[in-house]
């Protein structure tokens, strides 16, 4: 079967009714705050951060059921903390193992690269090797817990529209045998279905994947890196234990045939090889090819590992022009795909998708204006371009086949001539303190504090929203007026000074020494991590108006939306206090 995305058919069993039943059913009203079209990792996550908020979401998603197999395998310290603020992360994580180091060697198995993915990160590994099951598993699991979010399974979109006040969307049920109806005429003339639903937002955000119906929708085009490599994954299950060498995920730069391996977490193995120009997709989709190149190889047979997944991929990057438009908004591959050779395309969508999250909470709470909203693509679409092109460089050095070129490129690494990849991107504009900021746009640590005897990692503890964090008393510094507006806004203050209302202690040093690494006392963190600024405590009231001035607009807009009404302003989910994708032309077997 060839699709032009990851082939739907790799999902575990639907149900056979040709109209599959919903898997939550509308509620009384089919008005919403937000609508989510697609229920993948970055939709997951998007709905979630705003349910927990309080927020009025529907997500929609035309499959009955949950993806149910590994695409995503590779998380950073910072996802890790993403998913602790959205789903229960020790269940996400039950299957990953921390990863050490990634290694990319030439055709001869000499080292040409090593990536260093020891240490930590917001509290988490720096990196894991995962099984995408159960993080969507456990997000999910979080949103059925919550009474805002009404979650619509087996059903999809079809018909999208727009005004100043409201996006309206025309739902439709869905399966596999109901594929190529959408838009197609039912029993209206106008190309409507007697199943058809409409529901209506403030805001529509589609989070659908590479082939996007909201973006299509929207007519917005993409731009093409022209990164168009084709490879055959297969992902396995050891049946015994393997070889050490298959515990560190390696990169093979062999100019024959490019391929590489890597961990799925403690139980699972990813294997990728290069589909030459002129060879057959479809027999590269067949289990013979797989183990014959299982054999030749790497020496392993079906007494080795169980394969779970056999698909071809062409890997694609392509960034879509707009990432808003009205009241709509695209993240994750909706937005942007890029190959997988940094391992972070599901990161960066999930990024997006708690970015847009509390930045959409801060509009739809009356204390921010909708023009807040264009920061979320200004921030976002630098940081996934530097990655973006970052993965496109390491597939061209990955895929290069001309040997003498591939014999230079090895020279180059092994003199030290070769360039290093840029550093890890941060946040350079948008909702920023403006000035001499050096850490403004970097990540905010995590670390484990206790307060009022409730002892865990940050962010259980204080909750996902701005955090103002001092070493000082912040009383000392702020004004009442201050304090009102932080806590109107919703803003958490915490100081790792004994003796004053808003202290924790620092258990394990984290804030500590990052003070000190900072040059500062005090810090101002969005929630999504992201440092808005930093100063010492005489900086503060400084730091703090800046941080609500950047909001001002907030004030005009409330009171011409909402008259003298007042704000609804919903009840956040309290934190648990005890637990915290390329776009493709496939072939499956």
């Amino acid at each position: 079967m060839i699709a032009a995305t990851p082939d739907p058919t790799e999902r575990s069993s639907l149900p056979a009714e040709s109209i599959p039943r919903p898997c939550g059913d509308l509620a009384s009203s089919d008005t919403y705050d937000v609508i989510v079209v697609g229920y993948g990792p970055s939709g997951l996550v998007l709905a979630s951060a705003l349910g927990r908020r309080g927020h009025r979401v529907l997500a929609v998603e035309r499959w009955a059921s949950l993806y149910g197999l590994p695409r995503l395998t590779h998380i950073d310290g910072e996802v890790a903390r993403i998913i602790q603020n959205v789903g229960d992360v020790d269940r996400a994580l039950q299957g990953s193992e921390p990863a050490s180091e990634y290694i990319w060697r030439n055709g001869e198995g000499e080292t040409l690269l090593t990536v260093d993915w020891s240490g930590e990160s917001s509290g988490y590994a720096a990196h894991y090797t995962m099984y995408q099951p159960d993080i969507e598993d456990a997000i999910d699991a979080d949103i059925r817990g919550q009474d805002t979010v009404d979650v619509l399974q087996g059903w999809q979109a079809v018909h999208l529209s727009q005004d100043s006040d409201e996006v309206t969307l025309r739902i439709r049920p869905w399966s596999k045998d109901r594929q190529g109806q959408t838009g197609q005429p039912g029993d209206g003339s106008d190309g409507t279905h007697p199943d058809d639903r409409t529901v209506t937002a403030r805001y529509i955000v589609g989070a659908d994947g590479a082939n996007s119906f909201v973006r299509t929708s929207l007519g917005i085009e993409r731009d093409d890196l022209e990164s168009n490599d084709v490879w055959l994954n297969l992902d396995t299950e050891k049946l015994r234990e393997l070889p050490e060498r298959f515990a560190v995920s390696t990169q093979f730069c062999d100019p024959v045939r490019p391929n590489m391996f890597m961990p799925i977490g403690a139980r699972r193995h990813r294997f990728e090889v290069a589909v030459l120009p002129g060879e057959s997709l479809e027999e590269a989709a067949t289990e013979e090819y797989a183990w014959r190149w299982f054999r030749e190889r790497h020496g392993l047979g079906p007494d080795d590992v169980r394969i779970l997944r056999q698909i071809v991929y062409v890997f694609s990057a392509r960034t879509a022009q707009r990432w808003r438009e009205g009241r709509a908004f695209l993240i994750g591959d909706a937005a942007h795909t890029m190959p997988p050779y940094m391992g972070q395309g599901a990161c960066s969508g999930m990024r997006d998708g708690l970015t847009l999250a509390w930045k959409l909470d801060l509009v739809l709470r009356g204390f921010a204006a909708d023009a807040f909203l264009d920061t979320y693509e200004a921030e976002r679409r630098p940081h996934v371009a530097v990655i973006q092109a970052t993965s496109v460089a390491l597939g061209e050095i990955a895929n290069l086949r001309d040997v003498d070129a591939a014999k230079a490129r090895d020279e180059a690494f092994r003199t030290g001539t070769a360039p290093p990849p840029p550093p890890f991107p941060t946040i350079d504009a948008g909702y920023l303190a403006p000035g001499e900021q050096p850490f403004a746009g970097t990540l905010s640590p995590q670390g484990v504090i206790t307060k009022d005897r409730r002892t865990g990692l940050f962010d259980d503890i204080i909750g996902n929203r701005i955090n103002l964090v001092t070493s000082g008393d912040p009383a000392s510094v702020l004004s009442q007026a201050q304090f009102d507006r932080l806590a109107e806004v919703g803003v958490d203050i915490v100081s790792t000074r004994p003796g004053n209302p808003w202290s924790v202690t620092d258990d394990n040093g984290t804030y500590r020494d990052y003070f000190a690494a900072i040059g500062a006392e005090a810090y101002v963190a969005r929630p999504d991590f992201v440092v808005f600024g930093t100063g010492s405590m005489a900086e503060v009231p400084g730091l703090v108006d800046e941080l609500l001035g950047q909001l001002r607009g907030a004030r005009a807009w409330r009171e011409q939306a909402l008259g003298a009404q007042t704000p609804r302003v919903p009840t956040p989910r309290a934190q648990n206090s005890e637990t915290a994708g390329a776009e493709a032309t496939v072939v499956s077997a």
